[in-house]
């Protein structure tokens, strides 16, 4: 399986969080399935961290956060021009734009989006709420 870690799940995943289900523990785990960060999750925790200056809820910089991300294998999902078109498409479901361009790119590549967030898993019955 193809798997987009939306940014909690991947943060939770790397730093071992109690607040990663084990449902979500147990995707990433799975040797047999390809695990992907997109660069706007990236992009999102570089612009809160900045912002917030290390609050919990991002409490790494982008680029340690890049650097635990590749560590653990997770492969880097880059943004093109059908990602942000297949935006147009998208239901008016979470305002959010960073979950709404990951949303975008899981249903045009595809990939399996793992969330904890319940709007994120409203836009399809392929996103995995975790």
């Amino acid at each position: 399986m193809r798997l987009l870690l939306d940014t909690h799940i991947a943060l939770w995943a790397v730093t071992d969080d109690l607040r990663l289900s084990e449902t979500a523990r147990t995707l990433i785990a799975e040797p047999t399935n390809e695990v992907f960060i997109s660069v706007a999750a990236i992009w999102e925790i570089a612009i809160k961290h900045a912002v917030r200056r290390r609050t919990s809820a991002m409490p790494v910089s982008a680029e340690t956060a890049l650097s635990d991300f590749l560590a653990a294998g997770f492969q880097v999902l880059d943004l093109v021009p059908a990602h942000v078109l297949a935006l147009e498409a998208l239901p008016a479901v979470h305002g959010d734009p960073f979950d709404r361009i990951m949303v975008a790119q899981a249903l045009s590549v595809p990939l399996r989006l793992v969330t904890r967030d319940r709007k994120v898993a409203a836009y399809s019955d392929t996103i995995i709420l975790a």
